[in-house]
């Protein structure tokens, strides 16, 4: 329980009085930057595999911005049901991929941006394997790896990086409801937990192209990357991996240019590519820069004032647009 209602106030969800317990798993050199000391609590009963409930196998010490990152990476990775891998940098995923195995999937995330990966987190959604070890080890420094289980191979193999931190967080079935909490100065913002996620049958189609069978299937990919990137948050992505993130940009335009930047900087072809937005365009600027770019469809929640321009401007490129009718901003 999180509280308690008083009498009026039976029909909300959230309680008049907020409190909820945790203790204290570690002490840290210092939080976020080196002069603010800082602490990890966690739940008393967590019920979900997480970064709380993740057993460290070997590495030092996990730092305040390791966890929040390998939480972030964590997450992503559990909305695949196909092997996956995510590479987090700063709270955003830098790579995501799909594969055959873990390996191929690690390989292809790596690829959408192997600067910033250096340096990041990994996380992956099946047992992580001496092959995929092996080619994390020789290929990039990394801070974190994280995944369901890790075999006895594995661990060796990493044994060779005595500062990695390896964790095992166990299996997962279904994400659990629960609050998101947010501090600000004075008080806390409480939500649900952002669970929501669309279907191809919650798809509509507004565009006069109708998106192809490998378009669709990319476009709900992409959809689920955009869901953990920082808004204005705009992914490309083909073939189950992400081509290009642009993330935290002010404007939402920017961020579509920052991912065509990036995507070119690693030599990653933009054109065909699918675009989601983490919420919808405003203006018709987002889907001609995109279109200059090379994006045959878009994935976006609709709802702005012009979303009649921003339909006739995909026509216009020929591309398909599909609304989502949800946003995921996050900040």
């Amino acid at each position: 329980s999180y509280g308690e209602n008083k009498e009026g106030d039976e029909e909300s969800k959230f309680p008049r009085t907020f409190n909820q317990q945790f203790e204290k798993k570690q002490d840290m050199r210092y939080g976020e930057n080196s002069h603010q000391a800082a602490a990890f609590y966690v739940e008393a009963n967590p019920e979900e595999a997480s970064v709380s409930t993740a057993r460290q196998i070997q590495g030092k010490a996990l730092s305040y911005n390791n966890i929040a990152d390998t939480d972030a990476a964590l997450e992503c990775v559990k909305e695949f049901d196909e092997p996956a891998c995510v590479i987090v940098k700063h709270a955003n995923p830098c790579g995501v991929a799909l594969g055959e195995d873990i390996l191929e999937a690690y390989d292809r995330a790596f690829k959408t941006d192997p600067t910033s990966a250096f340096g990041g987190i990994i996380a992956f959604n099946r047992e992580l394997d001496a092959a995929t070890a092996t080619a994390i080890t020789e290929r990039q420094f990394v801070e974190v790896i994280i995944a369901p289980s890790v075999s006895a191979e594995a661990v060796e193999i990493v044994a060779a990086k005595k500062n990695l931190r390896l964790l095992e967080c166990g299996e997962w079935t279904t994400k659990t409801t629960g609050f998101d909490v947010k501090r600000v100065n004075g008080g806390l913002l409480v939500q649900d937990r952002d669970q929501g996620m669309v279907s191809e049958d919650d798809l509509k189609v507004v565009s006069k192209r109708q998106p192809t069978a490998e378009e669709l299937k990319d476009a709900l990919f992409c959809w689920k990357v955009a869901k953990y990137v920082k808004s204005n948050a705009i992914v490309y992505s083909k073939g189950d991996m992400t081509i290009g993130v642009g993330a935290g940009q002010m404007s939402r335009v920017y961020s579509a240019k920052i991912a065509g930047i990036k995507a070119a900087d690693e030599g990653l072809q933009v054109e065909g590519c699918v675009m989601a937005s983490d919420a919808f365009f405003p203006f018709r600027d987002g889907i001609d820069a995109a279109a200059e770019a090379g994006i045959k469809c878009v994935i976006q929640p609709g709802g702005s004032m012009r979303d009649d321009e921003v339909i006739a401007a995909a026509d216009e490129h020929g591309m398909a647009m599909i609304f989502t009718g949800m946003r995921h901003f996050r900040h």
